[in-house]
């Protein structure tokens, strides 16, 4: 089996290396340290049987990687510590290695990966994680929002608590009750969010999940939505979109 390693931290490699060595069975025959180095790679080889891939590396995150090359080969991450990383892979059943690697955890990832090779489980679930992992990074985690004067304030997409449209003008409250003025429309904003995290109440709230306090049922079956924050109005969510609602908070 023919495998490339991309990392960027020379004793992770030789680690790994090592690791390989003992195991058996595996030919390294390319080392990669940047985004840059490894899309040059692909776009000039052929695809090996496996990749070992670090999650961060020197310029960037590893899943940059995928906007600039198709890689259809069976994908092992590894992370010195990433919620996020350790979550999406427990969900989509693929295999990382948890920084420093042992030998059984590579052995257990190895066979695991022998299992998949003989069914069609290895592409459709590396494909359908890779795009998961791409809808993710196109998602707004940052936002800089202009003031008077030249300024522009940081606001981080997991401290907004809500994003409402008042006197013609898109708001969003922040969860320690601060306001900041958007540039663009609550239509626009509800493409860059991430719509795990928020949902989009009606024409005048955008609202996140982490901001939800209690919600009530409400006349002609709708819900009412109260938050942690105070809010203008009351947050309403049509019949007709109740279910979509539930399903968005239980994470469905």
């Amino acid at each position: 089996m023919k495998a490339i390693i991309i990392e960027d931290e020379i004793l992770a490699v030789n680690h790994l290396q090592r690791l390989l060595n003992e195991v058996g069975g595996i030919q390294v025959i390319a080392l990669l340290d940047s985004i840059t180095s490894t899309v040059e790679w692909f776009k000039t080889n052929t695809q090996p049987d496996l990749v070992f891939m670090d999650i961060h590396l020197a310029d960037g995150s590893a899943f940059k990687i995928f906007e600039y090359v198709n890689i259809t080969s069976p994908i092992i991450f590894t992370t010195a510590y990433d919620e996020y990383a350790i979550k999406a892979f427990k969900v989509n059943s693929i295999d990382y290695l948890l920084k420093p690697i042992t030998i059984q955890t590579l052995e257990k990832a190895l066979d695991k990966l022998r299992r998949l090779v003989g069914s069609s489980a290895v592409p459709t679930e590396i494909h359908q994680f890779i795009a998961t992992l791409q809808r993710e990074r196109g998602y707004k985690t940052h936002f800089l929002i202009p003031v008077k004067g030249s300024k522009l304030i940081p606001l981080l997409a997991c401290d907004i608590s809500y994003i409402h449209i008042e006197d013609g003008l898109v708001k969003a409250k922040s969860a320690d009750g601060k306001s900041y003025v958007f540039e663009f429309t609550l239509d626009e904003l509800a493409t860059m969010l991430n719509p795990s995290d928020f949902f989009r109440a009606n024409r005048q709230f955008i609202i996140s999940r982490n901001s939800i306090k209690e919600v009530d049922y409400y006349f002609n079956n709708r819900l009412s939505i109260n938050l942690k924050v105070p809010v203008p109005e009351v947050i309403l969510i049509s019949k007709v979109r109740v279910s979509e609602f539930r399903e968005w908070f239980s994470g469905v």
